[in-house]
């Protein structure tokens, strides 16, 4: 059984992810190891695939925890498959695609409006008279999503 495990460095050079990131992904529950009696850290080969999930994952904005979510439903025991990941990718799509509206909401705002938090307040009596929208909360309201009054 130990010809099919990997050492870190081994799954570092297939996933092209330094070691560090392989140790800190294990700290957060992302991929497990194996310890031989010399302590050393040993990998399954569906390690590799899990890590090219995360590495994908993180390229298209999620955070670890949504990761870690997203990683808890494949199964433990043997290398993620296509239908696997299509299944974790049916899940982001709604996620990508509110964070898509949010960017593009971002870029047709970001010339002429910070979102309204407001820093703008004295040249702002369109969409922000009398700063009303700080009765909504802090931060960036239209960029946060609240529609403007009207």
């Amino acid at each position: 059984m130990t010809d099919a495990l990997l050492t870190i460095g081994e799954v570092a050079e297939r996933s092209g992810v330094a070691p560090s990131a392989l140790r800190f992904y294990e700290s957060q529950g992302l991929i497990e190891s194996t310890r031989t009696d010399g302590n050393q850290r040993r990998f399954r080969r569906s390690m590799i695939r899990r890590v090219s999930i995360i590495r994908a994952a993180q390229a298209v904005g999620l955070t670890l925890d949504e990761i870690a979510v997203a990683l808890s439903s494949l199964p433990a025991q043997r290398t993620p498959n296509t239908r696997d990941w299509q299944q974790l990718s049916r899940r982001w799509h709604q996620q990508l695609d509110d964070r898509i509206r949010s960017l593009e909401l971002l870029r047709s705002r970001l010339d002429n409006c910070i979102g309204c938090g407001c820093l703008s307040i004295n040249a702002c009596n369109l969409l922000n008279p009398n700063d009303a929208i700080a009765a909504r909360g802090a931060g960036p309201r239209y960029l946060l999503g609240d529609p403007p009054p009207g």
